[in-house]
């Protein structure tokens, strides 16, 4: 039997994994791309507008998910192998270490103005955090299936 805290804390992990998903998806398709559209001289402004504003949303669900990664390894049960556990924490690693070693320094450069080469890598490099997130949500998504 699995005990009730546990599905408290994946439920809640579940939702705001998959809000991320659908974020991380609507920033590779939709937002990344139209930066190319924003125009040279205003685009400086509108990338540390951009920067800023994403933090806001982003970074409190961030750093949920990572907490609540860890308190689901802490009460893991023992009826679900240990591996699905440590595979969704190394994913949010990944996530973390992609986003400030990656992804916050191609922003920083494009916050001095729009330079194709670094938005190029910046739409090609977030492809691993999209497919890190979703990778989660679905393992998450399996787990809470088992779970329930």
């Amino acid at each position: 039997m699995i005990e009730g805290a546990f599905k408290s804390w994946l439920i809640l992990h579940f939702a705001n994994t998959w809000f991320l998903v659908g974020l991380i998806w609507m920033v590779q398709v939709v937002h990344y791309p139209l930066f190319a559209k924003v125009g040279l001289a205003e685009f400086a402004r509108y990338e540390v507008a951009h920067s800023n504003l994403i933090s806001l949303v982003v970074g409190p669900l961030m750093l949920f998910e990572l907490l609540t990664a860890v308190v689901l390894l802490t009460q893991w049960p023992a009826s679900i192998p240990s591996w699905v556990g440590w595979l969704s924490f190394i994913l949010v690693g990944l996530i973390w270490l992609t986003t400030m070693f990656v992804s916050v320094p191609l922003h920083a450069r494009l916050a001095t103005g729009f330079d194709a080469h670094v938005h190029a890598l910046l739409v090609a490099t977030n492809w691993i955090r999209t497919l890190a997130w979703t990778a989660r949500g679905l393992l998450m998504a399996w787990l809470l299936y088992k779970i329930l």
